[in-house]
């Protein structure tokens, strides 16, 4: 025999299998990752010690500016992401809440992720060489260019790579610098032929570029939109699809002619 609940009773009672499915599900890993800005790195200067790009067989010039690759920091593949770190991956304009496939490929330790990683950064840098050299008309039998920069995986910096290779060996090709001494930042994959290509997370990467004091930030063409929803004040966006066409808009930039730079 059942006795009659009266309607608060009944209430909490109903609330009792609520909150406990909210306890399940905040304490219960997700299948996400959480992303936030991470470092930036000149590509024109050093790291650890080291030249990030040094060339030989060629003259190079002593450059003044700043091209920053940018990157992110997610949570790893193996990482426990619960309910609240989603919620506030979602609330917060400095993270962004990504399905785990979509940063890391499904299946592979994290270790076999590290070698992905590894792998495309070099094949990047690759691609960087053969792109500068071949817009340059420079024989890569006699140039010889070493990249170095520890700790970074991924193919997203072989546009700044490129760009920098570029502006040791020929600057803004009248005797200045490709970046006209300003701190310019930017992301990017490279193809050997020169096409950019997009690598995702720009808003993050354009908010780790204006806490490092960039003023102007080369985006792939195709995510304009992304990387204009949390642009730091001040920053200047400049669409690219190749690298012939970063260098075009970077010359005209250093030059003032504005109406000659591309916008978002």
């Amino acid at each position: 025999m059942f006795s009659r609940l009266s309607r608060p009773g009944a209430l909490a009672l109903c609330a009792v299998p609520i909150v406990a499915l909210f306890a399940v599900v905040g304490a219960a890993p997700l299948p996400y990752s959480v992303a936030q800005p991470g470092m930036t790195a000149d590509v024109l200067g050093a790291d650890q010690g080291r030249q990030i790009i040094t060339i030989s067989g060629a003259p190079t010039r002593k450059t003044e500016g700043q091209l920053r690759m940018t990157t992110i920091v997610a949570t790893g593949p193996s990482a426990d992401v619960d309910f609240g770190d989603v919620v506030e991956g979602w609330l917060r304009t400095d993270r962004a809440v990504l399905p785990r496939d979509a940063v890391y490929p499904s299946g592979q330790s994290d270790k076999e992720i590290e070698r992905h990683n590894t792998h495309d950064m070099v094949e990047s840098q690759n691609s960087a060489t053969q792109a500068a050299l071949g817009l340059l008309g420079k024989d890569p039998k006699t140039v010889d260019v070493s990249l170095h920069l520890a700790d970074v995986g991924g193919p997203s910096a072989g546009l700044l790579f490129a760009l920098g290779i570029v502006d040791k060996l020929d600057g803004d090709g009248s005797g200045g610098d490709l970046t006209g001494g300003r701190k310019i930042a930017g992301t990017g994959t490279i193809s050997a032929d020169g096409a950019v290509g997009a690598v995702g997370g720009v808003s993050l990467k354009t908010q780790a570029a204006g806490r490092d004091g960039a003023t102007v930030f080369l985006v792939p063409k195709a995510e304009c939109g992304d990387a204009g929803s949390e642009l730091p004040k001040g920053m200047r966006l400049i669409p690219v699809s190749t690298l012939k066409g970063a260098v075009s808009a970077l010359r005209a930039l250093e030059r003032g002619e504005t109406d000659q730079v591309p916008s978002c």
